[in-house]
């Protein structure tokens, strides 16, 4: 196949390209996408639905290739391993945006992989593997109804820029990860240092106006070299099994979806539709028992969905009774657990987060791969795990390792609450959210136990930060709710998942699902400012519990310091082999780590072991001061004079005219290698460093 090539501008100056047919041939539909030098596959396949499917079981993956970068992996192996953090959330990036826009029924299995070949260090690649994934699509044989597009935007000194460099990310104030398709936003995430709402709109505008020409791009290619779209299975309910489970269930229907609480309705349901097949099973006796129990499910499924989208469309009713607007009921603690260093339990209705906040030293900072990085890596000094464990829902099921849903949740928590970190606090600080029990939006609770419980351990952090989730129901003429505060069944059952964090100031963090191929931005608006009115109303509550962080850190926190010391002295300090360093650590039980510029943070269990090794430390590194008295140690003798060790690695010249005052016939009469004598500082030569030593100068201040 010959090489198809589109060379497009997207931002007035830059190009983007994106081609295919010169790899990945017997892919169904794959491509390159290059943006600068950074190249990134996507390579799209499909396969037969499984007996039984009952979902559309899409599969991405990203993979970040060190050799991409000229790098080798860490380690021993000195391959790729498990995906990184940074892999597994573009997963989920690409997977959000794309998977709307497959028709109902589709069930065949579609793996889309995207690999990062070339890494510029200057164009980030998870924006073009979205694209490159869209791409991939549209030149596959696949019922994809794309294709779309894919940006970043930063803001820079006051400018929107699309695609940002990693330069000028590090001066922009907005980091909006953007896909949709022309005039539609469908999935938005990123984070944000207190921007508005009318930021926010100008930024999706500016996104979309590059979104036009990503897709434009993608069709032509499509339309010279993409394969002919094939006639697939749609595994739909059959009609005349619908019909009936309607039929059955629609006496009954509306007061079981409106059940009040959660486990209650859940229950109701599930005996709902346990009659229904109890009393429809032999009408439709030609189904097997496997075949009959999937259909029933998906058809009640969509009956419910189609009953609680029409009681909220119609009559505003939700299922806990709220009306449009309202929040669900809200508690705030602080000082929930003892012996940790700081603790929260946030409530939200039946969604409920414990959150517990510990500080460390420089040694508990996350590291992380950073392929464009000089060295490869980096580190964080605030992160947030997230957990979900199966009690939570009341369910069983395998218990692992944190899945890429706890990875993204964790996340958007985190960087939400990192921009009210203090930028020069010495700890390092972890979070924790244990999710007690879920019925929505655990995320926001996390973002918002995450500030009580730094605040309970005396973190300075800048403001609260909050978080709320905002849904949406729409109907096929073109109706539109939003739904403020979604339970998990407005999740299931609604069409918008959009998640903003921020303070009394501005957006912080968000994040937006949504079931539909794309809304408008002005209602995506609508929702940002339905959210705004309900942070401020969370945080009233946040505030309640806890005004502001505590005056100090918790006495339960370890003891940290930072002392400034010359850097010349960091030799003096280690010692050799690090046996100064070593004694002062284990003597004292102390943790101190040194920087290059000559900070030295010293972390201890108490204020005594702090204040130990902190005397310690200085000692080792003091500096002679001209007119101070010293008590030091005679470690030369010369017929000139004799050379005193004043402070560790300090020495000075005690001038035989010097020691006392009269006449001194030799030294040895005055002081012998070994001894210890007073002496005053009288000199230090400035350029030299040199130290001028008076024994007579000392004497006669003591003595006076």
């Amino acid at each position: 196949m010959a090489e198809e090539k589109i060379v497009f501008e997207f931002d007035g100056s830059r190009t983007m390209e994106i081609s295919t047919g010169k790899v990945a041939g017997l892919a169904n539909g794959s491509c390159l996408v290059r943006q600068g030098d950074t190249i990134v596959l996507a390579a799209a396949c499909s396969g037969a639905a499984k007996e039984g499917a009952d979902f559309f079981p899409l599969q991405i993956d990203y993979r970040e290739k060190y050799s991409a970068a000229g790098k080798f992996p860490g380690g021993y192996i000195k391959r790729e391993g498990r995906p990184s953090t940074k892999e597994i959330l573009t997963c989920r990036m690409i997977d959000r945006p794309l998977r709307p826009l497959f028709p109902k029924g589709f069930f065949n299995e579609v793996q889309i992989q995207c690999l990062l070949l070339s890494a510029d260090g200057v164009n980030e690649p998870d924006v073009l593997a979205m694209v490159a994934a869209s791409a991939s699509l549209m030149l596959s044989d696949l019922p994809f109804l794309g294709p779309i597009g894919a940006v970043r935007v930063g803001k820079v000194k006051g400018q929107y820029v699309i695609n940002p460099t990693r330069e000028q990310m590090k001066e922009s104030t907005l980091d909006l990860i953007y896909a949709g398709t022309p005039d539609l936003v469908i999935m938005i995430e990123g984070e944000a240092e207190f921007v508005s709402e009318t930021e926010m709109r100008e930024a999706m505008y500016a996104a979309n106006e590059a979104i036009k020409k990503q897709c434009a791009a993608q069709k032509e290619l499509a339309a010279k070299a993409g394969r002919v779209k094939k006639e697939y299975h749609y595994y739909l309910v059959p009609e005349a099994l619908q019909k009936a489970l309607e039929e059955f269930c629609a006496p009954t229907i509306e007061k079981v979806c409106t059940t009040p609480g959660k486990e209650d309705r859940i229950n109701a349901l599930d005996g709902l539709l346990t009659e229904a097949r109890t009393a429809l099973r032999d009408r439709f006796a030609d189904m097997s028992d496997a075949d009959f129990a999937i259909e029933t499910a998906k058809g009640f499924d969509d009956y419910v969905r189609d009953v609680t989208r029409k009681l909220i469309l119609e009559k505003q009713y939700r299922p806990d009774g709220r009306s449009i607007t309202d929040i669900r009921p809200l508690s705030a603690e602080v000082a929930v657990l003892p012996v940790v260093h700081g603790s929260a339990l946030f409530s939200r209705g039946e969604t409920q987060a414990l959150v517990i906040a510990t500080l460390g030293n420089e040694k508990d900072a996350q590291e992380f791969d950073d392929l464009s990085s000089a060295t490869g890596s980096g580190s964080k000094r605030f992160y947030l795990h997230y957990n979900f464990p199966n009690f939570s829902v009341g369910e069983v099921g395998r218990i692992t390792g944190p899945g890429r849903r706890e990875i993204g949740h964790g996340n958007l928590a985190e960087r939400s609450v990192t921009k009210v970190m203090p930028k020069d606090f010495p700890y390092v600080v972890r979070c924790v959210s244990e999710i007690m029990s879920s019925n929505g939006s655990t995320s926001m609770a996390s973002v918002c136990g995450a500030t009580l419980a730094l605040m309970d351990a005396g973190v300075p952090i800048s403001a609260p930060v909050a978080g709320i989730s905002c849904g949406l129901v729409t109907s096929e003429n073109g109706e539109r709710l939003l739904l403020t505060d979604i339970l998990g069944a407005e999740d299931h059952f609604g069409d918008m998942d959009f998640k903003v964090c921020g303070t009394r100031d501005g957006i912080t963090g968000f994040q937006l699902d949504l079931k539909l191929p794309g809304i408008p931005i002005d209602l995506l608006c609508e929702g940002m400012e339905r959210n705004r009115i309900a942070r401020m109303k969370i945080l009233d509550v946040i505030e309640q519990c806890i005004p502001a962080p505590r005056p100090d850190i918790s006495p339960r926190a370890p003891r940290l310091e930072v002392i400034q010391i010359n850097p010349d002295k960091i030799g003096a300090l280690i010692g050799p082999g690090g046996k100064n360093i070593r004694a002062i650590t284990e003597e004292t039980g102390t943790s101190i780590d040194i920087d290059d510029d000559g900070s030295v943070k010293i972390m201890a269990a108490n204020a005594e072991q702090l204040a130990a090794a902190k005397e310690r430390v200085l000692g080792c590194t003091a500096e002679a001061e001209i007119g101070k008295i010293y008590r030091g140690k005679v470690v030369t003798v010369r017929d000139f004079g004799a050379f005193v060790e004043i402070l560790p690695g300090v020495e000075g010249l005690l001038h035989i005219s010097e020691m006392a005052d009269y006449r001194v016939g030799k030294v040895t009469d005055i002081c012998s290698e070994g001894d210890l004598v007073t002496v005053k500082v009288i000199d230090i030569d400035s350029a030299s460093g040199k130290v001028r030593l008076s024994r007579k100068a000392a004497l006669k201040e003591l003595g006076d």
